[in-house]
């Protein structure tokens, strides 16, 4: 018999301050890789898509950036934050926040980003 894993919380401990005003039109959800919420990597890799409309979705998609297909097809390994949570865990992700659906960035270095044309490696990091 198989059985499904329960989605677990142990989400790292951080302090929430508010450090970005959102109001864009379908709301300030994001999905977030594990690998950042509870791992405590920082943001390697992020992406825009077009927001689901039955959701609070903005269409933000956050990744350590060594995340793999099996690895997130399994729902257990993402959770939906606000992007305000997001930018907490790993404030260099700011300044991008506002990029227009489609957008795709790269950690090239400790706290650089780049737009992504798959000619670079992602920096993998962990938060400090």
């Amino acid at each position: 018999m198989l059985f499904k894993r329960k989605k677990n919380n142990d989400f790292l401990s951080i302090k929430i301050e508010k450090l970005i005003d959102w109001n864009e039109p379908n709301g300030e959800g994001c999905i977030v890789s594990d690998r950042i919420t509870k791992e405590g990597y920082k943001v390697g890799y992020m992406y825009r898509e077009t927001p689901d409309k039955k959701n609070p979705d903005s269409g933000w998609r956050f990744l350590a950036g060594d995340e793999d297909e099996a690895y997130m097809s399994d729902s257990n390994n993402h959770h939906v934050f606000s992007i305000n949570t997001i930018c907490n865990y790993d404030r260099d992700i700011i300044p991008y926040i506002h990029a227009k659906i489609g957008s795709a960035y790269i950690r090239t270095k400790s706290n650089t980003f780049e737009i992504d044309d798959g000619r670079k490696p992602i920096f993998i990091d962990k938060q400090k």
